[in-house]
């Protein structure tokens, strides 16, 4: 964590200082905003983390509810949401307190003994390498409160504007006039004017129906009975995820949460009438039923629902209609269970939508910072929506599997039908794990032509961290980890095999090119600002940290910057060497020519290039960037 630049300041560092006519008292909602965030789920408050940061724009939340989560809901976070949560700086304190899956167990019908269950098999949760970070369980309620934390102690003094509710969104036919949005208040009817609207108030959003937009899959009647409880029970993988099908009584997922005591199970009410209501009591003698003979006796429930299976996704995820595309561009925008409804199996409904916002945060902030033409907002849309059907076909073969009616008369069947459920697992590891994702060759991502420099960084996909040694303090540190959540481009040049300090180092080359006019960072840093306020380039030669000194390297990888001038200790690296931890390695590097790795401002690789691919680097950027006026 960097702080000082611009002085010296005591107390808390993570609390940043108010940005000029801000305050803890942000005021009532005013007439004219530039992004209208509705809803306050995981995707609307990671949204409003990204854009408090920049208290030039005006961005605003409204809630319907009269307060902040408290209980329930969501609980699953993925290895890749938690590298997503680095970059707010959040990582470590969810870990913390977060309960940490180790092992996926699963149980079945005794092959001795079918009307007792017996633990059939197990898998490590997450395989060795996908990431530094586990697969965590945090109840979505405390996940908000971290983002609540950081709007609050954001430049911006972001907060909430609770019962606020959204009536209706109208775009206007004119492309320079804002959207209105009508709120419902305290005080009566409200009508705000936003540059953009962001709609993430969930399955019946109020901004999807306005636009216009449709939900397209199928629902079923099948219900699952969800319950986060304090239990006494002599179930001796309580302490572990489990899928636990047993002959008759039907199937429980079970899974440990944070603090060392409560347990959530999602149990299988099978297909009821769409009207049916199902009590507490039920769910629990139902789970009570698959667990038998081990007793499971619920002391305390903290948070009990009933929901139905569905699988949809909305057909497009922003206001543009497919032929007005070149025409005009979005300005109302829809993530999370507002595009896309699945069931929670796979724990991927929060992590998704998170991503979801993630990908429209630093595009939104581009457009209102005149980095970037507005038509670079057609890309969330492009990006997103087939994501959200990769996730749907995920999910139903998942839920299918885990769900799936065993033959208590037939062993073998049931045998079978639980093998299935375990090759599932495995098979959907990375996608579960959140790194599935693959952007393809588009505006925004390049091809695979220059691969063979860093195989382990495929444009499309996340950039994946490794170790690195900072040449100025000596400091062991993840590269990944100095991605901020700042809107940033990161370009990690990784040496050729020339020594650096060499007048034939292709390194040295491409820091003179990124240092001169001619190159992207010049063309598109606007005057006056900090060197890195667009781009934060890193070195990474291959000597070792106690052969090559800090200042030894070229200078604009040394950059003065902030109020006082002061000079950056942290963007010069080396390996760790002598041990299987050497990042070249890890991650496929050429060590004769070296890599240049352009990495997207929301954690995704956009392009490997050769340390002399001085053109293509600035045709890329050429394509959506603009030079500041």
């Amino acid at each position: 964590m960097q702080y000082f630049l611009d002085g010296y300041r005591s107390g808390d560092p993570r609390i940043q200082p108010a940005a000029e006519g801000r305050s803890a008292d942000q005021g009532p909602l005013p007439e004219e905003v530039d992004v209208l965030i509705v809803g306050t789920g995981p995707a609307g408050l990671l949204l409003a983390a990204q854009l408090s940061t920049f208290p030039d724009i005006v961005t605003r939340v409204v809630e319907k509810a009269d307060g902040p989560l408290e209980v329930g809901r969501a609980d699953g976070v993925a290895c890749r949401t938690v590298e997503m949560f680095e970059a707010f700086g959040l990582a470590e304190r969810m870990t913390t307190e977060a309960y940490w899956i180790n092992e996926t167990h699963f149980w079945g019908p005794d092959p001795e003994d079918k009307a007792r269950i017996a633990r059939l098999g197990r898998v490590q949760d997450v395989r060795d390498g996908l990431s530094e970070f586990p697969h965590v369980i945090v109840n979505q309620a405390r996940l908000l409160d971290f983002l609540l934390e950081y709007m609050v102690n954001s430049p911006s003094r972001l907060q909430v504007d609770y019962s606020h509710e959204t009536l209706k969104v109208e775009v206007p036919e004119a492309a320079d006039e804002r959207v209105a949005v009508t709120l419902n208040t305290s005080d009566g009817e409200k009508t705000v004017r936003a540059k953009y609207v962001v709609g993430c108030d969930g399955a019946h959003s109020v901004v999807r129906q306005s636009i216009g937009r449709k939900p397209q899959g199928h629902g079923e009647d099948k219900a699952w009975g969800v319950m986060d409880v304090l239990a006494v029970t002599d179930f001796p993988d309580i302490r572990f995820k489990c899928t636990i099908q047993s002959a008759e009584a039907g199937n429980i997922l079970l899974i440990p949460r944070e603090g060392g005591y409560l347990v959530r199970l999602y149990v299988d009410m099978g297909n009821i009438a769409p009207d049916a209501w199902l009590t507490q009591e039920q769910v629990l003698e139902k789970a009570q039923a698959v667990l038998a003979p081990y007793s499971f006796e619920v002391k305390e429930t903290a948070w009990f629902s009933v929901y139905r299976v569905g699988h949809r996704v909305t057909d497009k995820f922003d206001d543009v209609d497919d032929d007005q595309v070149e025409s005009r561009t979005p300005r109302v925008f829809i993530a999370g269970d507002a595009c896309h409804t699945h069931t929670a199996k796979a724990g991927q409904g929060m992590n998704v939508s998170m991503q979801d916002t993630f990908n429209l945060g630093w595009k939104l902030i581009s457009v209102l910072q005149e980095r970037s033409p507005a038509s670079l907002l057609h890309t969330y849309n492009a990006e997103r929506h087939v994501i959200a059907e990769n996730l749907i076909e995920m999910d139903t073969r998942w839920s299918r599997a885990i769900g799936a009616a065993q033959d208590a008369n037939d062993p073998q069947a049931a045998m079978k039908g639980l093998a299935e459920v375990q090759r599932q697992f495995v098979t959907n590891s990375e996608f579960t794990a959140g790194f599935a994702t693959h952007y393809a060759p588009d505006l925004l991502t390049g091809d695979d032509t220059h691969l063979g420099l860093a195989t382990g960084f495929p444009p499309g996909r996340r950039f994946h961290s490794a170790e690195v040694i900072r040449l100025g303090d000596a400091k062991q540190v993840h590269l990944g980890h100095v991605h901020r959540a700042d809107g940033r481009w990161r370009l990690y040049a990784f040496a050729d095999m020339v020594d650096p300090r060499s007048p034939g180092s292709r390194f040295n080359a491409l820091m003179d090119f990124l240092a001169s006019e001619a190159s992207p960072i010049r063309r598109f840093t606007p005057k006056g600002a900090d060197p890195d306020a667009i781009f934060d380039v890193h070195g990474i030669i291959q000597q070792s940290h106690l052969e090559v000194d800090w200042a030894d390297m070229h200078e604009l990888l040394k950059p003065h910057k902030g109020a006082l001038g002061l000079q950056d200790y942290q963007k010069a690296h080396a390996p760790v060497l002598g041990t299987d931890q050497d990042i070249f390695d890890l991650r496929g590097i050429d060590r004769g020519a070296g890599a240049l790795v352009v990495v997207r401002p929301d954690q995704y690789v956009s392009l490997v290039l050769p340390l002399d691919g001085f053109d293509e680097l600035t045709e890329f950027f050429s394509r959506f960037m603009v030079e500041p006026s």
